[in-house]
């Protein structure tokens, strides 16, 4: 019961010691944008005043309105601070702490108020994914930005008016890389010099700003992650690719407020993580002694001992001997013979007075009644319970006893009848709900003692939850069990010779006691009848019971310290019990005290709670008295904090009569009972003792009285002498239990020299705990007898008196050091203001991350708290934490009031709340994660090592027999077939000669969305088609101009290609702008007609009208479009001549395409590598006229351009053409299509795949009814520029293995922008050598995936072993293309699965990057570049992927053993961390498994941090729930500090048309502040 027990009072809040921070961010999204715009041009800026001043100015106003409305609380002021968890002393070192942290700034984490955001349009327009095909649709236009707000925060009104003149000069290119072009860098709004200028001035005036707001300022972001050097790769691979271009030319300032790359951003987004990486410059610990073999083990960094650590220096204790157990010769020999004696004796004595709510005594039970009531029950539980005429129960048997905290009398005759019966009672709580916190783990318990009745009164049964039958309903977990009430009417009277048998004590179980673990599982701790007489005789004598005495109990009778006292030695002493129920303390916290003044009781039985409550309630009565107690037994007088509990309950009722020597702690746990208690003062026994000790001591297990340092100790009581008849010592916590030093802590063990205490069933775990044998340093045991553990923590103090510090359950050791849950609770209690932890619920516990504990704090903060008051207390906690116990708390969260699980008397259920933490199921209202303070056991950053020269790693290679990574395909001169196309060498004679062969073969169908056929075209109707085209262009244009065809999938994007050929002219295919998104889709189209030098636009009517609507007006310049065609109606006129290009080597098209990074790239397609690239495919895929394939891929780029454009035409087959767009209405038009038409070659996307996978897998059923079948499907290919993704090609097959889709069928294929199609196809495999068929798919391995982040030899691990990796071929490399394996940097050639850069040279590569003249230089060395050492001629293309080759033993057609080429990603995508080369995908991966409702994840890194964006697709409280377990789960498995946690709505991340991320545009619009977060977490 640490925390529940805050007062309900209300204090006035202590005005809070601003911790300013320099910009709140609580992201009220429209609400606050539009208020900060109206009130803008009315908040002065006061003239030469500096304004962080003005910011203390209003902090004093405000704080100054805050003081009359608290008077009226005054009164109580003096009286409502939470005394229990401090003492002065403790609040006096946490306000010290702080004091010493008061400059600290830390970004305010920030959160999107759904109930205020009716967010304006203009305020933020998320990139648009209205559907997946809108690749390029998500290129933003850098002018929309300047329309975007700046963010109006909490920051006082005069700076906000302020920050935002500064900001709006530079938010015009706030994101010049979201407006990429092209290659050539050069940016579609020309960025004028008047803009550097603007900037310029505002970087001056926000660098000015920054240093007033103690933001340091430094020429480039701090490198938070330990790396001495900057990667070198960029300067290997210039980024000029990337259009991230902007003039350099500003002031030096301006790194504040640059991405990594130099890209202004948003100032918001930006100062926050500024004010991330400043909190983060501050090296946090002593450094650690850190190193990092350089091999694939990347070791952990052990944490080193510190040498100056305090060590014991003590001698080793001796065991500590109770007094002897005194013979008592008219002692009963057992419970049941006590109660007999005492109810036959003594029937009128009273036993137990029970109370109601209101105070009243309900029923006082007497010895006598007790005596026949029990027999009763004995009698028909044994006589009259039976099934099939068996007896239910025999003796022995457990029972189940449930009942209510408030009903003592009924369970006590029930607990007496059990043992009357010789059965076994189990007492547990009352089951509220169907699902109360660690209800399943006591069903668990009663399912393993094997219990099948549970006894409860009448009451009780009638509030449990019911089934629909009436009947009480099954909890989760529960064994079936039959309920039996036993109020008068349900039990019979025994016939006169029936007698219960009332044996001495033995050895067999008299009563089962349930623990809850620390880990949360519930354990049945059985207590034999010997061992509970053995109990009450040590009590009796410890706290000296005489007969007849009256006790007041407070506590659960049920369990521990309530039940050893108010139930089973009272029983043995004829004593008279007052039972105080929980229900009566919470309506009067006063009552215990009342009733021992009532009933002049001599003892009292109560927690420092208890003592706690009444303090608080004392000044309404002043007529009590405690002078007849004898002895205050504080039950739990162990805990760190009941000493102030008991220091100011004496201050206060020693003027009522109570004397200072009759409080009692005592100490005690389930598994060892009552340990050590302070005795009554008749006894003769020394004066009470205090300890002061030094918390830093006692991390490290050593007792150092402090006396000097006031901040970090603790103060605590003694719990008296060991009991009598018991042997006590301290053992060591781990490892072999040596006996203790005399200052060193330990486990407290006892020995009562009685056995019969264990766990119930579990013989392993009672042998660790119940049968101990201590040792000395020398390995001797101390004694024969076994010791119990007690799980207490503590030493033997002077005198013999025994001091707990701590328990076992609470123990957390992080980094080597202990730390206690309750000291840290009592150091977040004492933080101001008090009253913030609403009734001071709070859970401290640890969680294992990364090989070490973390610590978490999780409270439940006042309903009334703003975001405000809750950042500043969360900021004021971690700095005392880490002040007082020198440990970092790894995450603080706070939750709804009333939210925590409870455990049964109302504290919080601890276990339970870190399974909700794990799981993600809190739902905090507030987090906040620090593992930049508290992780310090990284491996420390790769130094990169000097680059081997490449002449030694080939000599290398060939000492150690491996072979150089060299792959090719078939050759192509030595294919002879009867390829008709080959004779000619532009792909349009092809054409030409077709119309002519075949004029009617139908070469083109497209389908509609409803599945039928939209549109056909045979080789003549195509060629007509085509010439029109062209007689329509030759008049109005010149060979060699370059066109731009915008046109929707289908039959005139092809012909209106092969028309520009037909003219001489150079087509450019361009998706056309989504009707429903102009201002997104439209500037992108219009970025490729600037970037390719179109002088004409041809598209269809339709579309030419959306290019002169009012919309697109708005989103780009109307009047600078080129001359526009539509070919819907054109003259049927025949061209004069068809245009002959001089040589094959001339431009036949460009091909545009949106790279995952962000980058506009146009590669230039030669007449000569257009056929090569034809005829390479058509020998993989065997294709010939009579063939036909079915294709569902975008027509505008790449390897989908190929083929629905070329290949059909050269190899002459019949292309059966899919819009994937189509799908989003129809999700099964592809595969019915693949059905219907027999298909045996399939073409698909990702995006495609995956939609089919989401909105068909649960309808294969109904697909079967339809008759779709793909038993036909040979081979279906995904086309993919990324390493294959397995997930979702094998749930793909494995949905559709119903429908007849071969496993084997589906494959992937590679291409990337200097060859659209490296590889293609799957292996025609020839036998598989010595595998067997059975072996797995003998493409996938799997890798270790710690190899893959140093660029090296690739190792191979089993699948499902640590950081595995599967890895699937990328397909067959095609004829005539051959592949090597090159380092990145000494462009050397690599061995056999080395990791590198994959290089290809074929005849269809393309020729170059379509960039601005003068700066082709820069990008030659892509498409031709040598190696470096080793063959130094072949020209090869750097595709810009990482990869590796890998000999199999499985061998091709020719009988050569196959090479696989296995691609692991895109270089430009790649993030370097801490010296390693991380890819996305897999941090990704990674995260996306981490809970149920992430959709989707994306990261990048920014200014070293690593930002993780994730979808949720849930409620909104779940958003918080994500940040711990994403920066777990990343830690875990990639060793890496995840800096900010962007939670957002589905669809926000950007995907392209071929279904990948775009992650720059996703890292652009956060930090222009566009993407709408539902929270944004900046981790410490």
């Amino acid at each position: 019961c640490t925390a529940e027990l805050m007062t309900h009072l209300s204090a006035p809040l202590p005005l809070s010691r601003s911790l300013s921070l320099a910009f709140w961010d609580i992201t009220q999204k429209g609400y606050e944008k539009k208020r900060g715009k109206l009130l803008a041009p009315y908040i002065p800026q006061i003239q030469g005043v500096d304004p962080s001043l003005q910011i203390d100015n209003r902090i004093q106003a405000s704080s100054q309105a805050v003081l009359p409305g608290s008077k009226h609380n005054k009164s109580r002021a003096a009286n409502t601070r939470d005394e229990r968890f401090r003492s002065d002393l403790h609040t006096e070192a946490v306000q010290a702490a702080l004091a010493k942290y008061k400059e600290r700034k830390m970004p305010m984490p920030s959160k999107r108020r759904s109930v205020l955001v009716q967010s304006s349009v203009e305020a933020c327009t998320p990139p648009d994914t209205s559907s997946a095909s809108e690749d390029e649709g998500s290129l933003r236009r850098q002018g929309r930005l300047a329309t975007s707000t700046p963010y109006q925060g909490h920051g006082p009104p005069a700076v906000e008016h302020w920050f935002n003149r500064v900001i709006q000069g530079s938010s015009t290119s706030s994101s010049a890389s979201s407006t990429s072009s092209h290659p050539g860098g050069r940016s579609v709004t020309n960025t004028t010099s008047h803009a550097v200028l603007n900037v310029n001035a505002a970087a001056t005036a926000l660098a000015d700003f920054m240093a007033h707001t103690q933001l340091d300022n430094h020429s480039a972001p701090p490198d938070v992650t330990g790396l001495s050097e900057r990667s070198s790769l960029h300067a290997e691979r210039p980024q000029v690719a990337s259009v991230r271009g902007v003039s350099r030319g500003y002031n030096h300032h301006t790194s504040v407020m640059e991405t990594a790359d130099g890209v202004p951003v948003n100032s918001r987004v930006s100062s926050k993580i500024q004010q991330l990486l400043n909190t983060l410059k501050r090296p946090k610990r002593p450094p650690l002694r850190e190193f990092f073999v350089d091999d694939f083990e990347e070791l952990l960094d052990v944490q080193q001992p510190d040498p100056n650590q305090p060590k014991p220096e003590g001698q080793h204790m001796s065991p500590l001997e109770g007094d002897p157990l005194g013979g008592v010769n008219t002692w009963p020999p057992s419970l049941p013979a006590a109660l007999h004696r005492w109810g036959t004796t003594q029937p009128k004595s009273p036993c137990l007075t029970a109370l109601d709510n209101a105070g009243k005594p309900v029923y006082t039970l007497t010895y006598g009644k007790l005596w026949t009531r029990s027999q009763k029950l004995a009698y028909t539980l044994l006589n009259k319970l039976s099934t099939r005429n068996e007896p239910l129960l025999v003796p022995g048997d457990r029972v189940a006893l449930v009942f209510p905290n408030n009903d003592p009398v009924m369970f006590m005759v029930a607990f007496y009848g059990c043992l009357l019966a010789e059965l076994v009672p189990v007492p547990i709580e009352v089951p509220l709900t169907r699902k109360d916190a660690g209800s399943q783990q006591i069903g668990f318990l009663l399912g393993s003692c094997g219990v099948t009745l549970a006894l409860t009164t009448d009451a009780c049964q009638k509030g449990l939850p019911k089934a629909q039958t009436g009947e009480v309903a099954t909890f989760k977990g529960w064994p079936r069990l039959l309920w039996f009430v036993t109020d008068g009417k349900h039990v019979v009277k025994p016939p006169k010779d029936w007698h219960p048998p009332i044996r001495d004590t033995s050895n067999d179980i008299a009563y089962i006691e349930y623990k809850t673990s620390k880990e949360g599982s519930t354990m049945g701790i059985t207590v034999s009848n010997a061992a509970t007489l053995a109990h009450c005789h040590a009590l009796t004598q410890a706290c000296g019971y005489t007969e007849g005495e009256t006790i007041t109990n407070v506590l659960d009778f049920k369990r521990e310290a309530g039940l050893w006292h108010g139930v089973l030695t009272s029983v043995m002493n004829r004593m008279h019990v007052i039972s105080i129920p929980y229900s009566l303390m919470k309506v009067n916290p006063l009552s215990w005290i009342q009733k021992v003044h009532t009933y002049k009781a001599r003892v009292a039985v109560v927690k420092s709670r208890d003592m706690h409550w009444s303090l608080l309630a004392q000044r309404d009565q002043r007529d009590v008295s405690l002078s007849s107690l004898r002895m205050l037994i504080v039950a739990d007088g162990a805990n760190p904090w009941s000493i102030s509990s008991c220091d100011a309950f004496l201050n206060v009722f020693q003027a009522r009569g109570l004397r200072p020597e009759v409080i009692c702690p005592c100490a005690s746990s389930s598994e060892a009972m009552t340990v050590a208690i302070r005795r009554p003062p008749e006894m003769g026994v020394p004066p009470p003792g205090k300890a002061v000790l030094s918390m830093g001591g006692l991390s490290h297990s050593v007792i150092r009285v402090d006396t000097e340092e006031k901040l970090s100790v603790l103060t605590v009581q003694d719990v008296g002498q060991v009991m009598p008849g018991t042997l006590v010592c301290v053992v060591r916590v781990e490892g072999t239990p040596y006996l203790c030093q005399t200052d060193e802590v330990g486990e407290i063990c006892v020995n009562s020299g009685i056995p019969g205490v264990a766990y119930y069933g579990l013989p392993g775990m009672t042998k660790n705990i119940f049968e101990t044998i201590p040792v000395t340093s020398s390995g001797i045991p101390i004694c024969d007898r076994p010791f119990t553990r007690t799980s207490l923590l503590g030493f033997v103090g002077p005198d013999s008196l025994v001091f707990v510090v701590g328990k076992m359950d609470g123990l957390m050791v992080v980094s080597g050091r202990r730390h206690n849950a309750d000291d840290v609770v009592a150091t977040a209690l004492a933080v101001e203001p008090m009253k913030f932890v609403y009734r001071g619920r709070i859970a401290v516990f640890s969680v294992s991350v990364l090989h070490d504990e973390r610590i978490v704090v999780v409270a439940e903060q006042r309903p009334d708290a703003s975001e405000e008051d809750s950042f500043q207390w969360m900021s004021r906690v971690l700095q005392a934490i880490d002040s007082i116990h020198q440990v970092g708390v790894y995450c603080l969260a706070l939750v709804p009031a009333n939210t925590l699980p409870k455990a049964p008397l109302g504290g919080i259920h601890i276990s339970e709340t870190k399974q909700r933490f794990l799981e993600g199921a809190l739902h905090p209202c507030n987090v906040l994660m620090c593992p930049h303070t508290c992780v310090t056991n990284l491996p420390k950053p790769r130094q990169k090592q000097p680059e081997v020269g490449p002449a030694s790693m080939i000599v290398g290679n060939l000492v150690a027999g491996k072979r150089i990574a060299q792959a090719c395909g078939r050759d192509v001169a030595q294919l002879e077939d009867n390829d008709q196309a080959r004779k000619f060498l532009y792909i349009q004679d092809v054409l030409q000669w077709r119309a002519q062969a075949t004029p009617d073969h139908p070469v083109f169908l497209v389908l509609n969305a409803k599945g039928t056929v939209a549109s056909t075209a045979s080789c003549l109707q195509l060629h007509k088609r085509a010439e029109r085209v062209a007689a329509a262009l030759m008049g109005r244009l010149n060979t060699g101009d370059h066109v731009a065809l915008v046109y929707p999938p289908g039959i005139d994007l092809i012909a209106t290609f092969y028309g520009c050929l037909y003219a001489g002219c150079v087509p450019v295919t361009v998706r056309p702008p989504h009707p429903q998104n102009l201002a997104t889709t439209l500037p992108t189209v219009k970025m490729i007609v600037e970037v390719s030098k179109s002088v004409c636009i041809l598209t269809t009517q339709a579309i030419m009208k959306l290019f002169r609507s009012k919309e697109a007006a708005a989103a780009v310049d109307v009047k600078s479009w080129p001359m526009v065609l539509d070919t819907d109606d054109l003259p049927r006129k025949k061209s004069p001549q068809m245009y002959k290009p001089p040589t094959p080597e001339m431009l036949a098209y460009l091909d545009f395409s949106v790279s995952t990074t962000g980058i506009l790239a146009g590669v230039k397609m030669s007449h000569s590598a257009t056929s090569a690239l034809c005829r390479s495919i058509k020998l993989q895929c065997e294709l010939y006229p009579s063939r036909q394939i079915a294709i569902c891929l975008d027509p505008y780029c790449g390897l989908g351009f190929a083929l629905w454009c070329l290949c059909s035409l050269y190899s002459g087959h019949q292309s059966i053409l899919v819009p994937p767009l189509e799908l989003e209405s129809n999700a099964s038009l592809w595969l019915a299509a693949v059905s219907q038409y027999k298909v045996r070659v399939t073409f698909c996307s990702y995006s495609v795949m995956e939609m089919c996978t989401k909105g068909l897998g649960s309808q294969t059923e109904a697909l079967r009814l339809r008759n779709v079948n793909l038993s036909c499907v040979r081979t279906c290919m995904v086309v993919a520029e990324e390493r294959p993704r397995i997930a979702l090609t094998q749930s793909f097959s494995k949905i559709f293995k119903d429908l007849g889709l071969s496993p084997r069928a589906v494959s992937t294929t590679f291409g990337c922008r200097v060859n659209v199609a490296v590889c293609l196809q799957p292996n025609r495999l020839g036998k598989l050598a010595e595998q067997g068929t059975a072996g797995p798919d003998p493409t996938t391995v799997y890798v270790d995936m710690r190899a893959l982040r140093h660029d090296r030899w690739v190792r191979l691990v089993e699948r499902g072993s640590p950081h595995s990796l599967p890895l699937m071929e990328s397909g067959k490399i095609l004829p005539g293309v051959k592949v090597i394996i090159a380092n990145t940097e000494t462009k050397g050639p690599l061995g056999d699965s080395h990791l590198g850069e994959v290089w290809v040279s074929s005849p269809h590569n393309a020729t170059g990057y379509y960039t601005v003249y003068g700066e082709e230089a820069l990008h030659a060395d892509h498409f031709n570049t040598k190696l470096s050492f080793g063959d130094t001629q072949t020209v090869w293309a750097r595709t810009g992927y990482l990869g590796f080759l890998r000999r199999t033993e499985l061998t091709d057609a020719s009988g050569e053993r196959h090479d696989a080429l296995y691609v692991v990603g895109s270089l430009d995508e790649t993030l370097e961390l801490r010296g390693m080369r991380y890819h996305p995908i897999d941090i990704e991966t990674s995260v996306i498994r981490s809970h149920k409702s992430i959709a989707e994840c994306a990261v990048f890194t920014w200014t070293n941090l690593l930002v993780v964006v994730v979808e949720l697709e849930g409620s909104e409280q779940e958003a918080l729930d994500l940040v711990a377990l994403v920066t777990n789960v990343v830690l875990e498995e990639h060793y890496l500090i995840v800096g900010v946690v962007v939670v957002v709505d589905p669809g926000v991340i950007p995907i392209n048309s071929r279904g990948e991320k775009q992650r720059m545009h996703l890292r652009d619009g956060f930090l222009a502040d566009q993407l709408d977060p539902i929270y944004v977490a900046y981790n410490m």
